[in-house]
């Protein structure tokens, strides 16, 4: 193989044998790139502990489907599409680096197990790769640099735009594998002169061209370029390693650990701290994040391993109402920030400053929403509500709370509830209800086997009682024997643990708690998403809880529920994801199937549906905060259902019909739009005579 050219492992340039340039590229380069991965975790060694190796055989399929399969990228269909190929011919290539490498040592040096057939299956395959790669590189400079699509932009309260830096990447990217062709290429030419067989090249990729190219050229030349382009491929290789770690590009590197170590459990919250009992809170000095090191190792990480691709900020409905929030500039802030106090040269300048204030501010932080739509979108699952959460917390412990939310927060603490109001009257409700529908109430000593868990907003506000009865007649036309908290009940703390009042959640969890093992009950069923991820996921040793969709679905299946047809055909309707029913806990489809039991009602889906869900803006206290913004995020939902085609928006959550009547109304479309919880619409629909067309 090596009678055609002298091999890098064999030549001399100005009687200096050029394998000492073979040893001493590697060594240098090696070496440095351990410098800075190791100034790099650095911050990292310093930050708040956070275990992440529990259920590895879970986290190493996430990781070979989401990081290696690439599963989440063709949900932006060309970039996606893009970048799988770029990322695939980036794995095959690597295995040819890393023999181009060993090679300039070692004279014909291949990798173990790609010696024989199989070394020539992975030359041609290699070719391919390497030829899509330079396409690719070339298509997505020209796309970036030239349409730069509106997702990529940054505002120059942000920093600098990373355009340049991407298209340098790709210039680097296209000369790694131009250099291999011309390295592979004037070396087939050579034999082609020699009259020596060459291996299978498959024609029309990079090397078939470059060997063709180079077909006329002397010995002397194609000795010249066979090792100008080794040398050339071995300079860029290991410079582009070390220049990975200085930028956005870092996740080159840190996205297959950042995916393995993800986040697990949906619709948790960190604790204030890991290792510390929740018994033990008080002991703490400080709760949550206010300075840099306050962050754990792994958010960190994910600083590190955001890819700037603003996929997440795009899909927030915050960003999209012009809030002061976009999710992908707190990752990249957070990173430009650890670039400055920890720095590749130089001494590590950790600031004791507040975040809030240094590098992010109030608003921004109390805009988010926690509809999860950024972290269901990144493919890197860089996470944004935990540490929203914890910088709520540190803005908590420094009374750094908005004036609007600290009288609802008050009064929960008070009364149970963000009203205020009267513990009595929360089962008030209960008296709208007829005989036939008995509700039994575990305040006076009643036993039921299932707890219907109300929370505050259906106990309490004149619309949305209307949840509260309309789910009792449910339960009692499905002859379920259940029963309610009443007074007892207090708010189950889903929004104020998200909104930073960590202590005041734990009050309301241990409450309710005692409550409800003391009920007896061996189910819990509620038709508030947000009751239902606290008590599913935040609370412990509970009964299982349902959401009234899962509910109704069972009833309808068993035939214990059965149900009229629509009352009026004419209306289409579409059903509205809400984020703490669908992203935070994947109840997408029973609600579907819920609806499309009512025999004869015509369901579309909007554009923009389950994990895709348009948040209404108005989560838990969200009702209670007024942030900057140009639109309601209520009425762009609106404004969906009306482009889909429907004028019936059918919703599973009172925060979300609180917000949509009111965009219905704010939007002008009063009359021609509607909006009904799923257990209003199922409750008109229930057959009492048992007859169903």
């Amino acid at each position: 193989m090596e009678t055609a050219l002298i091999s890098p492992a064999k030549a001399w340039v100005l009687g200096i044998p050029t394998v000492i340039f073979s040893v001493l590229i590697p060594l240098i380069g090696v070496a440095v790139f351990t410098y800075i991965i190791a100034k790099r975790l650095a911050p990292l060694v310093r930050a708040k502990p956070d275990p992440r190796l529990d259920r590895p055989l879970e986290r190493l399929k996430a990781m070979m489907l989401y990081a290696v399969a690439q599963y989440r990228q063709p949900r932006y269909r060309l970039a996606g599409i893009l970048h799988i190929i770029l990322f695939a011919g980036f794995m095959i290539l690597s295995l040819r680096s890393i023999t181009l490498v060993i090679a300039g040592i070692s004279q014909g040096f291949v990798l173990p197990g790609l010696g024989g057939f199989a070394g020539h299956v992975y030359n041609v395959l290699k070719d391919i790769a390497a030829t899509l790669v330079l396409v690719v590189c070339i298509v997505a400079a020209i796309r970036r640099g030239v349409f730069q699509p509106e997702r990529y932009d940054v505002p120059k309260k942000y920093g600098k735009n990373h355009t340049g830096e991407a298209v340098f990447v790709l210039m680097l990217i296209s000369t790694l594998v131009s250099c291999d062709m011309l390295f592979e290429g004037s070396f087939i030419a050579a034999q082609l002169k020699k009259g020596i067989s060459p291996e299978f090249v498959l024609p029309v990729t990079g090397t078939w061209f470059a060997a063709n190219l180079l077909s006329d050229s002397s010995f002397a030349v194609l000795q010249r370029i066979h090792l100008g382009a080794y040398y050339l491929h071995d300079l860029v290789f290991f410079f582009f390693l070390c220049f990975l770690p200085l930028g956005k590009h870092f996740h080159v590197i840190t996205s297959l650990p950042n995916v393995f170590l993800m986040k697990l459990r949906k619709g948790v919250i960190k604790p204030v701290e890991w290792g510390v009992d929740e018994s033990k809170l008080d002991e703490l000095k400080s709760f949550g994040i206010k300075k840099f090191e306050d962050f754990t190792w792994k958010h960190m990480l994910d600083f590190y391993s955001c890819a700037d691709c603003g996929r997440c900020s795009d899909q927030c409905p915050a960003n999209a109402v012009k809030r002061p929030l976009s999710p992908r500039f707190i990752s990249i802030k957070s990173r430009d920030y650890c670039f400055r106090n920890y720095p590749i040269r130089g001494e590590m300048t950790p600031k004791d400053e507040m975040l809030i204030g240094a590098i992010f501010t109030e608003d921004e932080i109390w805009s988010c929403t926690t509809c999860g739509a950024c972290e269901a979108e990144c493919p890197l699952f860089i996470e944004y509500i935990d540490k929203i959460v914890d910088l709520r917390r540190g803005m908590v412990d420094e009374g750094m709370v908005p004036q609007s939310l600290q009288k609802p927060l008050k009064a929960i603490e008070k009364r149970g509830n963000p009203w205020g109001k009267m513990e009595k009257k929360r089962s008030e409700w209960v008296k709208g209800l007829p005989e036939t529908c008995e509700v039994k109430l575990f305040e006076q000593g009643d036993s039921a086997e299932t707890l219907y868990f109300v929370d505050s907003i259906t106990s309490y506000d004149d619309r949305m009682q209307k949840i509260g009865q309309a789910t009792a007649k449910i339960l009692c036309a499905a002859g379920i024997d259940f029963g309610i908290l009443g007074k007892d009940e207090k708010d189950s703390g889903n929004e104020v643990r998200r909104f930073g009042e960590e202590m005041l959640f734990q009050d309301l969890k241990s409450h309710n708690t005692e409550l409800i093992k003391e009920s007896g009950a061996t189910r819990i069923i509620t038709s508030d998403p947000h009751a239902y991820n606290a008590l599913k996921n935040e609370y412990s040793g509970l009964p299982p809880v349902e959401h009234i969709s899962q509910t109704i679905v069972q009833a309808v299946s068993s035939g214990k529920l059965k149900l009229k047809p629509i009352e009026d055909v004419e209306k289409v309707y579409t059903y509205h994801d809400p984020c703490y029913l669908g992203r935070h806990n994947g109840v997408y489809e029973d609600p579907r199937k819920a609806l499309d039991a009512i025999p004869g009602l015509r369901r579309i889906d909007m554009l923009k549906s389950r994990d895709r869900s348009f948040c209404c803006g108005g989560g838990g206290l969200m009702l209670f905060y007024e942030p900057e913004e140009e639109q309601r995020m209520g009425v762009l939902r609106v404004q969906m259902a009306q482009k889909a085609g429907a004028n019936v928006i059918v919703t599973a959550c009172p925060f979300c019909l609180v917000n949509i009547e009111d965009a219905i109304k704010v939007a002008g479309l009063e009359g021609k739009m509607e909006a009904i919880d799923l257990s209003e619409l199922i409750e008109r629909h229930i057959d009492m005579d048992g007859d169903t067309v």
